[in-house]
């Protein structure tokens, strides 16, 4: 793997790590809901989602 995607996916495992932190979390752990859910699950799957996008997208430009 290149070393650009190498640093690309550290890049972004620190972001998750800052995202999933406890003071950062706790901002959308608030009784509003959307579709039902609680907006704290909300942004924990939304975070999550977003970030295998990201590494699918960083990964596969490292087959080509």
């Amino acid at each position: 793997m290149k070393k650009r995607h190498e640093q690309k996916l550290i890049i972004l495992s620190i972001g998750l790590l800052m995202a999933f932190s406890i003071p950062i979390s706790l901002l959308f752990n608030s009784d509003r809901e959307i579709f039902g859910y609680p907006m704290i699950l909300i942004y924990i799957f939304a975070v999550w989602m977003i970030s295998i996008i990201i590494s699918f997208v960083i990964i596969k430009k490292y087959d080509e």
